[in-house]
């Protein structure tokens, strides 16, 4: 029996890279999946390969910056494809700014960052609490290796307080919501080539040789390498797990 059968999986930034990956790992899995994604003909693309594999699929568009249209959206999700019991919490954004540039652009990446990163991860989980405690569902947080330390390279204070944001909210969660019967764990991704990072891969590959020389496994990764963690934290095989995050980052945080 596929491990996510009967059930319905919501997946934020499920566009492109790593969320689509795991909008199709999880429909590969028997799960049916609402792809969540300001992109909707992004994510709508993504609803027709999975179709075209014989899985379940709906895309839907939404900002999760907006916390009504987050509200709005659990309701028509409920009404439209049913109860929720497995969110994954994929959408963000990343900038390589410091602290020190022009005050505008500092507050701007402030702003942005945190607002997508970690206020969008609170907006959509609160908006699909209630199907998630009544189904004893499962959260899926993608946090990062700077949840917990920043980067060898230059990188945005913003982007590394808003993962830093996601796993202390990840904790937070699970110590509140296991009397439910909800599990909430993340998943921390090292250098995965996605289509957020394409731009600067080819601009500074000296930048990511630096990321690799303190890879043990000596490649980047890919988003396809985030769908097996997924697909255990949002199934019974993680039954006992919870409030903690996987890292999946060639072994970054080892050198």
């Amino acid at each position: 029996m596929p491990l996510l059968q009967n059930h319905i999986a919501v997946v934020t930034g499920a566009g492109s890279g790593i969320g689509r990956a795991i909008a199709k790992g999880y429909a590969g899995e028997g799960a049916r999946v609402v792809l969540l994604d300001m992109n909707d003909k992004a994510a709508a693309d993504v609803v027709s390969e999975i179709r075209d594999a014989g899985g379940k699929a709906e895309s839907f568009a939404l900002d999760v910056t907006k916390r009504d249209d987050c509200v709005a959206m659990a309701t028509q999700v409920a009404d439209k494809v049913g109860k929720v019991s497995i969110l994954v919490n994929n959408a963000g954004i990343a900038r390589r700014n410091g602290m020190l540039g022009a005050a505008e652009a500092v507050i701007n990446d402030w702003e942005d960052i945190i607002a997508i990163n970690l206020t969008g991860v609170f907006n959509v989980t609160h908006a699909f609490l209630e199907p998630l405690r009544a189904a004893k569902g499962r959260i899926v947080n993608i946090g990062s290796i700077q949840s917990f330390v920043h980067l060898r390279t230059p990188s945005s204070p913003a982007y590394t307080a808003s993962k830093h944001g996601v796993l202390g909210f990840t904790k937070a969660l699970a110590a509140e919501l296991g009397k439910d019967g909800v599990r909430v764990n993340a998943i921390g991704p090292g250098f995965i080539e996605t289509p957020l990072n394409e731009k600067m891969r080819a601009a500074n590959p000296a930048l990511v040789q630096v990321f690799m020389d303190h890879t043990p496994l000596g490649r980047p990764g890919k988003p396809e390498d985030i769908v097996g963690p997924a697909i255990f934290l949002a199934s019974d095989l993680s039954a006992y797990v919870s409030g903690t995050i996987v890292m999946v980052d060639g072994g970054y945080r080892t050198i």
